[in-house]
């Protein structure tokens, strides 16, 4: 069995949270680290404002449907110690971004211990998170439009990563 984790980083829209968690649920994602501004539930001594923390995690909630509640989740400011944890455990470090060195994801034999890296909705990776990367995955594109939705292009990655 292929352990896999997500590290979602800067991720803007709450609802693409919840539909993360959802979908890392679903295809047996061991946990999902929100790094940067990337918005999280309601977590044991949270240091945000009451009125605030309800707000995220009642949007979240709305499509993760419960799975805040049964995926492993954590929240880190901090995506470099992540990474370099992650490395230490022997963790491949994946990051999805169309670049110029990315390897197509139908091409990728995944490994037996993968962290897949999604960056925010509209600009994705910066430079210094690539940088961290061991490869670069991209989704071949066949239409007009260059990208997918963050929690589309997700799961198309993470069924390709546990399946091949």
């Amino acid at each position: 069995m292929k352990n896999i984790v997500i590290i979602a980083h800067d991720m803007r829209s709450t609802h693409n949270v919840g539909s993360l968690l959802r979908t890392a649920d679903g295809l047996g994602v061991d946990k999902v680290y929100l790094t940067g501004y990337t918005p999280y539930p309601l977590k044991d001594n949270d240091s945000r404002l009451p009125h605030i923390f309800n707000k995220l995690s009642a949007a979240i909630h709305k499509t993760a449907l419960g799975a805040e509640n049964t995926i492993c989740w954590e929240q880190s400011d901090d995506i470099t110690s992540v990474i370099s944890k992650l490395k230490t455990e022997g963790y491949t470090i994946c990051g999805l971004e169309q670049t110029e060195d990315s390897t197509a994801l139908p091409e990728y034999k995944s490994p037996r211990k993968c962290a897949l890296v999604l960056g925010t909705e509209v600009t994705g990776l910066p430079k210094n998170v690539l940088e961290l990367c061991d490869v670069c995955l991209a989704i071949p594109m066949f239409g007009k439009k260059e990208s997918f939705n963050v929690v589309q292009a997700a799961a198309m990655s993470l069924y390709q990563l546990r399946f091949h």
